[in-house]
């Protein structure tokens, strides 16, 4: 039997507020059983303050991932490739134009839309009905090309920029800012500050075009029932272009949002890729609510798993909560049972 609306909201408060109240528990059993909150919580505030920072730009990447999976219901392994183009345009825009990186969201957002749309009208399109495995192997042999031409194009030298004013002061009324900052002890940086700002409005648009526009509606009506869209007259073929471009768009503003503090290579996006998987998953499949909270939850993840396990990688903490939520909730928080 299908959800009524009701229940559709119950169940999404309900994982929010488990979310949340798990989250807050987790962080404050952990730390206090480590023993060493007297003397080390200024570390455990850095961590989490960098986590929600970064857990911002895994947000708007992952619901990029999830909207065009659970609209086309493509699995698209080219998402981390087509980041990587929208750090280079960037770059160039930057090094050749004296362009500020903010600024570049005018230009890589709009054209990544427009070669996300290209890559569906030309690409995926042919193979929408075709086996899964065979859109596996088309998206991932698509991301192989785009990592060569990048490497043909720009070499293998990671490139990198510093921003001039990332030490600036600036003043909000009576407020006064002097970057970088300290919030609770942890150093928050301009640039870092900046994504998560943008990146949690380019979320917060993105949730209303879906929910409060036309387009948005189409956009759900050809996600929940594609033939039934078109007996309403949805050019469901049109809406797959705009959601492909769409979810190339999220990932053309994070390129540009993270160009200061991250380096630039062909291969930069696929860290983000990895972990855009890993945050559908754990937010559940085609859930943009879900893929919000997610980039949060695995941000903080990543950066308390270097306090409680030294010396290792940050993605074991990630790989560890990616295996617990198969196993204990395999639908995802915000996900429903089939």
């Amino acid at each position: 039997m299908a959800e009524t609306a009701v229940e559709t909201r119950g169940r999404s408060r309900n994982s929010w507020i488990a979310l949340v109240v798990i989250g807050a528990v987790a962080l404050v059993v952990a730390a206090r059983a480590a023993g060493w909150w007297d003397s080390h919580h200024t570390i455990f505030a850095q961590a989490v303050v960098s986590g929600l920072l970064i857990g911002s730009v895994y947000s708007l990447v992952s619901m990029g991932l999830s909207l065009v999976f659970g609209v086309l219901d493509i699995i698209n392994f080219a998402h981390g490739a087509l980041m990587s183009v929208a750090m280079y345009v960037a770059f160039v825009l930057v090094r050749s134009y004296g362009i500020d990186p903010y600024l570049s969201l005018v230009v890589t957002i709009p054209l990544l839309f427009i070669i996300g749309v290209a890559i569906q009208a030309t690409i995926i399109n042919p193979v929408m009905g075709a086996p899964l495995h065979n859109q596996l192997l088309l998206t991932l042999g698509l991301s192989l090309f785009i990592q060569n031409l990048l490497l043909v194009l720009f070499t293998g030298t990671p490139r990198s920029i510093e921003l001039p004013y990332a030490s600036a002061s600036f003043g909000l009324g009576p407020l006064n800012l002097d970057f970088p900052v300290r919030l609770f002890g942890a150093v928050v940086t301009l640039p870092k500050a900046l994504a998560f700002v943008v990146s949690l409005l380019l979320a917060g648009v993105l949730f209303l075009l879906l929910q409060r526009t036309r387009l948005g509606t189409a956009i759900r009506a050809a996600a929940q029932d594609p033939e039934g869209a078109e007996l309403v007259g949805i050019d469901v073929r049109r809406i797959y272009l705009v959601t492909f471009g769409i979810g190339a768009a999220c990932v053309g503003a994070a390129g540009s949002l993270i160009l200061p503090f991250f380096f630039v290579g062909p291969t930069a996006g696929e860290t983000f890729n990895i972990i855009a998987f890993v945050v559908v998953v754990l937010g559940g499949m085609g859930s943009i609510q879900g893929a919000l909270a997610g980039g949060f939850l695995i941000g903080l993840t990543q950066e308390l798993t270097q306090i409680f396990v030294p010396g290792s990688s940050k993605l074991i903490g990630v790989f560890v909560l990616f295996i617990l939520a198969l196993l204990l909730r395999p639908q995802g928080l915000f996900g429903s049972r089939t």
